[in-house]
């Protein structure tokens, strides 16, 4: 060498080698597994495995990839629920840290879309183009980056948008029997988001895939598959993907939240996305993750649910929020879904969310057998943010019906067995029979606001309280599609703002008008039949 090399030449020399050689080494981590079975694998060693992270298991038989997600870090083992195809892994394959805990794809390319917990498409029209990922569990913003719910959540039922509103950034909780409408609900909810400017997610919990494939034909056919994405985690699914499958689900939903449009993060300057999530339903949740505890073996708690199952909704639930201006304002909105057992709603798991959601719409199975459908049992329903998440002229004609609808069913009870009636008492009954039928509405048929405003402005008006009650639902629909046409110019006006006196006697005019119509109508139906009766 023409220049000797100095000590301390050497010593920098040797310091960056090293830097060099251990910046390539692979840090992950491999061992091997002890035991796997249900679905379930212990792995010795692993000693840097965190809660939640992502593991990847290698086929000693066929070479294939199985990733499972880290749950138990025990002081010689780490216990991991396996997805995919469990049955490849056996004992003594290998299995390595990944680094990063368990995240799936997202991106607007999955509109429209049906795709597994894992992020998957599972429909058969190819991939999902460009995707971000994005962790399952996020921890939801604090207080500061919020701002108070005060935009509604436009369901367009009648019965929920004027006495349970929904608002954006809201915990509503839909609970009730099996087979009471609870689906109907979120479905009606999510076909009436059409045009206004919400994605929708449905979750997918614990069914049969053809009650799957039946919801997403009826999205499509009502032209709101274009603004949902599906994640489904059938029954014939494991019991972890139908526990991952709600947190995907917020994961997507997150993601259309804290995005623009553009897919750049959301600013003042570049707003998010508003976002309504169901989750139907996380009684089929509890028990997958009850199922996955117990093969883990941790200790069963009450009903042998694990002790955690509360902390894992109000996880899931509170990443639903109306972020500030600041942070993009885009909103989050849930709407879970809970199965009760014979309208038992003390049970474990409904108090749980009852407790940790925004109010509750509590559908009653008596009720639906008797054909008032949506069967909400207005005693029990009800909505923490209240007016605030109703338009002013909402409230305006809303704001008694609760009060004269737990009147009515109080006074119906006391007096089925009395037939002796004064005349106010007997005024009352009258008034809150109509108003009750008046909430009856088919599936699909999603009314606008300025229309259920209309709808109640009559009922109160008392112009449905002489009529049959087998013509209150005839009338109201006829009226709808009477000021859509001759009086379109007063049914907009309605708009958000209080319902002034010019436009109560323009309202007034017309349902005058139109009652009018509808009876010399039904009077002349009625006359024709009168006449063939005699005729035979």
């Amino acid at each position: 060498m023409s220049e000797a090399i100095s000590a301390e030449n050497i010593e920098e020399v040797l310091r960056q080698r090293l830097f060099d050689l251990t910046a390539t080494v692979d840090t992950q981590e491999v061992s091997h597994v002890a035991e796997v079975g249900d679905g379930i694998a212990h792995i010795f060693g692993l000693k840097s495995a965190m809660a939640g992270e992502l593991l990847e298991f290698t086929s000693s038989a066929t070479g294939e990839t199985v990733y499972g997600l880290a749950q138990n870090l025990d002081r010689d083992e780490v216990g991991a629920v396996l997805f995919g195809n469990v049955d490849s892994i056996k004992e003594g394959d290998a299995c390595r840290t990944t680094g990063r805990v368990m995240d799936i794809p997202v991106g607007r390319g999955m509109l429209g879309r049906v795709v597994n917990p894992l992020g998957q498409p599972i429909d058969g029209k190819g991939n999902l183009g460009e995707t971000h990922r994005r962790p399952i569990e996020f921890k939801a913003p604090g207080v500061i980056d919020r701002t108070p719910v005060c935009e509604p959540v436009q369901t367009g039922l009648l019965a929920v948008d004027a006495m349970i509103p929904v608002g954006r950034g809201q915990r509503e909780l839909i609970i009730g029997d099996r087979k009471t409408g609870k689906t109907a609900i979120a479905i009606d909810a999510i076909i009436n988001q059409r045009g206004k400017g919400m994605i929708c997610v449905y979750v997918a919990i614990g069914q049969k895939a053809s009650t799957v494939a039946n919801i997403r034909e009826t999205l499509a056919q009502h032209n709101a598959l274009e603004y949902t994405v599906i994640v489904s985690a059938t029954a014939a699914d494991s019991a972890p993907l139908q526990y991952i499958a709600p947190m995907a689900g917020a994961a997507i939903g997150e993601y259309f939240m804290y995005n623009g449009e553009d897919g750049r993060p959301a600013s003042r300057t570049n707003p998010g996305g508003h976002v309504l999530v169901v989750y139907d339903d996380l009684s089929k949740q509890a028990v997958a993750y009850r199922q996955m505890s117990l093969t883990l073996r941790r200790p069963p708690g009450r009903e042998a649910y694990p002790g955690d199952i509360f902390y894992l909704h109000s996880r899931l639930l509170e990443r639903a929020c109306k972020l500030s201006e600041e942070n993009g304002g885009g909103s989050l909105t849930a709407l879970p879904i809970i199965e009760t057992q014979d309208g038992d709603v003390s049970a474990y798991i409904p108090t749980n969310v009852i407790s940790i959601t925004d109010g509750q719409i509590y559908l009653q199975g008596e009720l639906f057998h008797q054909g008032q459908r949506p069967a909400v049992d207005v005693g029990i329903s009800v909505s923490r943010v209240g007016g605030s998440a109703q338009t002013k002229a909402m409230k305006q004609v809303a704001g008694n019906l609760r009060l004269d609808l737990a009147a009515y069913r109080e006074l119906a009870g006391f007096t089925q067995f009395g037939s002796d009636l004064d005349a106010a008492t007997q005024r009352q009954l009258t008034h809150g029979a109509r108003m009750t039928e008046l909430l009856k509405q088919p599936r699909f048929k999603p009314m606008s606001v300025n229309s259920q405003v209309a709808v109640l402005f009559a009922g109160n008006k008392g112009f449905l309280d002489d009529l049959d009650i087998a013509d209150v639902v005839p009338f109201r629909d006829g009226l709808i599609q009477y000021l859509e046409g001759a009086y379109g110019k007063v049914l907009a006006e309605i708009g958000g703002g209080k319902i002034d006196d010019a436009l109560s006697m323009k309202l007034e005019q017309a349902i005058s008008d139109y009652k009018a119509e509808f009876l010399a109508a039904t009077g002349a139906a009625l006359g024709t039949e009168s006449v063939e009766n005699e005729g035979n």
